[in-house]
């Protein structure tokens, strides 16, 4: 969540002209100014920061005195909310190369560089020094803000006195030609060295030397979403109105204030057969609405209940809609109600929960009382949330599997034949996760 951070103090600190810092990590809000992965701030004059600049670039920045020490700016930019980034920062002004001596790697690719300061020989980072402050997730008063990290982190890496490369931590697959992670790098750490997060959400230390890290602030969570199995969340960057409020790595969602707001997972699927919940934590004076639909919004009337390739189940009246024709169906549903999401695509069926009572006695398992999901043109649909009442806001939090609400952990995790993601309630049979192992199945 965008409060939480990690800190430590380095004991009598470490080297500082040679080091390498790899890191996994999954964006969430896009909204925050310099968002930092991790930083040593030490004054305004003083400091090391890798991080997310308002544009979406990377920066990789050592300031002393005031003065631009050592600088990286890509030209590259990273918007992407629905996978996985690797990013590894290299410091070594023990290099007889200028260029060498700070290097970064995106997804084991050397990024454009648009603003170029190398640092000098010999020159010492203000990181891995022995003071407190040394952060992962925010550096504070960097730039007159605390700059915490909105998103989540898996597998950092910190090797001290070690110049290493991008392909030591990460490799690109085979099949798919991705860049994937490579859980147990041979690499060695050092003194003040580090692998933390390898395990959900441990600080302990796996590297063997016991350099373990402290919350410092926020709620650290242990979702399911990782590198090798990434799950849906809302999608910030597919929301027509652009008005709704995102927080917890996109998990939850405010909802704009303006008519057909809807708001869609980052991924979706054209067959199999997949569950999500969905938790209503404010009904607001909005009009809450749940469903899938199969194209991007493109128009204020566009949205889960009332274009041609959606379906919803409507809070207010209960009623179904259906490419924007509404019907009787269930229950009414506000604040504090969960509601389930079955989306059959292979039979072009749906089904809708409230608090685990399949409605219009509906059996997603045995795939009778189904609701018959139209042709959508894009082949695909999303899962979502709506809002029709431009008077009011609803608030939402969505469980894809993650295994949370916000910073909640479900309470009765359900059972699950498919074993992928945790879920309040138990998932129909047959059905798995909208994630990336979820559409491999």
């Amino acid at each position: 969540m965008a409060t939480t951070y990690l800190t430590r103090t380095f004991g009598s600190g470490g080297s500082t002209t040679k080091w390498t810092y790899s890191v996994w990590l999954k964006r969430g809000n896009l909204s925050y100014d310099t968002a930092n992965i991790f930083g040593r701030y030490q004054s305004s004059d003083y400091f090391t920061g890798l991080y997310f600049s308002g544009t979406d670039g990377i920066q990789f920045l050592q300031k002393h005195a005031g003065a631009n020490a050592g600088r990286l700016m890509t030209s590259d930019i990273y918007r992407d909310v629905s996978g996985w980034y690797n990013i590894v920062a290299v410091w070594d002004t023990d290099n007889v190369t200028a260029d060498d001596r700070m290097k970064i790697y995106v997804n084991g690719v050397s990024p454009t560089i648009i603003n170029r300061i190398n640092p000098s020989s010999g020159f010492g980072s203000t990181w891995n020094t022995a003071n407190p402050n040394n952060d992962i997730g925010r550096a504070d008063g960097m730039d007159g803000n605390t700059n915490y990290f909105d998103g989540s982190m898996s597998h950092i890496h910190f090797c001290d006195g070690y110049a290493y490369a991008a392909s030591d931590f990460g490799e690109i697959d085979a099949t798919t030609g991705e860049w994937k992670i490579k859980t147990s790098p041979s690499v060695s750490y050092g003194t003040t060295g580090f692998n933390i997060l390898e395990n959900g959400n441990s600080v302990t230390d796996q590297s063997g030397l016991g350099n373990n890290f402290t919350v410092g602030g926020g709620t650290l969570t242990n979702t399911e979403d990782c590198p090798s199995d990434i799950f849906a969340t809302f999608n910030n960057l597919n929301n027509y109105w652009a008005g709704s409020t995102f927080s917890y790595g996109n998990t939850k969602v405010v909802t704009s204030s303006l008519s057909y707001a809807a708001n869609l997972s980052t991924l979706g699927a054209s067959t199999g057969k997949f569950y999500a919940e969905f938790k209503c934590t404010d009904e607001g004076r909005g009009y809450p609405q749940v469903g899938i639909k199969g194209n991007s919004p493109t128009a204020a009337s566009d949205g889960v209940s009332n274009g041609a390739d959606s379906v919803c189940y409507y809070g207010f009246d209960g009623k179904k809609v259906v490419g924007g024709s509404a019907s009787t169906y269930g229950a009414t549903y506000g604040t504090g109600d969960i509601i389930g999401v079955a989306m059959d695509l292979t039979n072009n069926r749906i089904f809708f929960s409230k608090n685990s009572v399949w409605q219009d006695s509906g059996d997603p398992t045995s795939s009778t009382g189904a609701i018959t999901i139209p042709t959508s043109t894009s082949g695909f649909y999303f899962m979502g949330v709506d809002d029709e009442d431009n008077a009011g806001t609803n608030t939402w939090e969505a469980n894809f599997g993650n295994g949370y609400f916000g910073t909640t952990a479900v309470s009765s995790a359900g059972t699950n034949a498919s074993g992928i993601g945790i879920f309040e309630y138990d998932t129909p049979t047959g059905y798995t996760a909208l994630s990336t192992k979820g559409l491999q199945e």
